[in-house]
């Protein structure tokens, strides 16, 4: 069985991703209030797409 090697890019996001969660004790909202937050505090537009139900991505799928 072969070993993969690690990708030091891959490692070095992950580390920071991991430095970041741990910043607020892994909780999954008060990191997203963060991530809400940076985005606001910066000078750059962020697109938001209004929320799809997954029944109607279905649906669409099917009717192709």
């Amino acid at each position: 069985m072969a070993t993969m090697k690690t990708d030091p890019i891959v490692a070095e996001v992950r580390a920071v991703r991991d430095a970041h969660a741990a910043r607020f004790d892994y909780d999954v909202a008060a990191i997203f209030r963060d991530i809400r937050a940076r985005q606001e505090a910066s000078a750059r537009d962020y697109v938001r797409y209004p929320a799809r139900r997954v029944a109607e991505d279905i649906e669409q799928a099917a009717s192709r």
